[in-house]
């Protein structure tokens, strides 16, 4: 019923009035008692046969919500009822960017399970998900992709991870670190290993002095070649680095020539569950990959978990399909 509005929300006003109304929908869901239970299946998301520990945290299931959508940390606890077993929020800036929000800068293609994206970083800033964390449950895992702001330079680009990192740190289970990112909003920048490794550092340092430990995790894009998904795979097995999110949007992939804009969907699913088996092979099975990139239907989630993930994160998929995704792909899992 939910999720119906949510569409006639899109077909009228389009895709970024769409979310709008789904964040506010979630938003107030926890407020109405019993109507928590309309969007999804929070029993069977904690299904005993589904719980697994992965980067020593202990998820319900392994079936979770990709960073794009809770982009400020509003909706989590309402999206625990939909079955997920985790939700990443973000990306996260430190300083607040609406980006493009023009009707023509997300666009849906139902024909084709295709969301093109041309607005970058769309973030309420790091206090305010601060704020938002505070009232986060023990029960509730939520992981935090990070990202910068668009104007700042590339050269101070690690003070602005370092930044969300630090003041998120005590409120997110795990993060998710972009070594990606938009320039101008017309392509991407895919960093060499000594850029990444100088992001990375001053973060790595941080966590050496805190009593808790928090997963660091870096989100690959899949417009790598075979030999650049190597390369970041080195620098998970020469690093403290705990593991690795594949793959994020597109920009040239998928017959998107202009890299204008930024593409997430079904065209991306084979060549994300390559680079999945691809870094798991490398890497002997023994680093946790979060499968992230074009899973539609449950055999799509399947085929991800079997190429080696050991959690996987829907985005196009929920926005396409909703909460009966999330239940499908959770009943297959108890299934097998």
């Amino acid at each position: 019923m939910l999720y119906a509005l949510i569409k006639i929300v899109l077909k009228l006003f389009g895709p970024n009035s769409a979310h709008d109304c789904a964040i506010a929908l979630l938003r107030a869901i926890k407020y109405i008692p019993f109507v928590g239970s309309l969007i999804g299946n929070r029993s069977l998301g904690r299904h005993h046969s589904l719980q697994r520990e992965v980067m020593g945290i202990t998820f319900s299931n392994p079936v979770g919500l990709a960073s794009g959508f809770d982009r400020n940390a509003e909706t989590f606890s309402s999206l625990s009822n939909v079955g997920f077993g985790f939700v990443e929020v973000g990306p996260v800036t430190p300083l607040p960017q609406m980006g493009g929000r023009s009707r023509s800068s997300l666009t849906l293609d139902f024909e084709n399970l295709t969301i093109s994206n041309s607005a970058g970083y769309i973030s309420k800033g790091l206090n305010n998900v601060v704020a938002n964390l505070r009232r986060k449950r023990p029960n509730q895992i939520v992981g935090c992709n990070i990202g910068k702001n668009s104007i700042t330079p590339e050269s101070q680009a690690w003070q602005d991870y370092l930044r969300v990192f630090r003041n998120l740190y005590q409120y997110a289970d795990f993060f998710t670190v972009n070594v990606w990112d938009v320039v101008d909003n017309e392509h991407s920048v895919l960093r060499t290993k000594e850029q990444i490794l100088a992001i990375l550092q001053p973060m790595f340092e941080f966590r050496l002095g805190q009593n808790q430990y928090r997963p660091i995790l870096m989100k690959i894009s899949p417009d790598l070649s075979d030999e650049e998904v190597d390369r970041m795979t080195g620098i998970m097995l020469d690093t403290p680095l705990d593991g690795i999110v594949a793959t994020g949007p597109s920009y040239h992939f998928a017959g998107n020539k202009t890299g204008r804009k930024k593409v997430c969907g079904r065209p991306l699913l084979e060549r994300t569950i390559q680079i999945v088996s691809r870094i798991n092979e490398r890497s002997h099975s023994s680093y946790p990959i979060i499968g992230c990139g074009g899973m539609i239907s449950s055999e799509d989630v399947r085929r991800m978990l079997d190429a080696g993930a050991s959690l996987v994160e829907l985005h196009t998929g929920f926005v396409m399909r909703g909460p009966s995704l999330v239940t499908e792909s959770l009943k297959a899992l108890v299934k097998i």
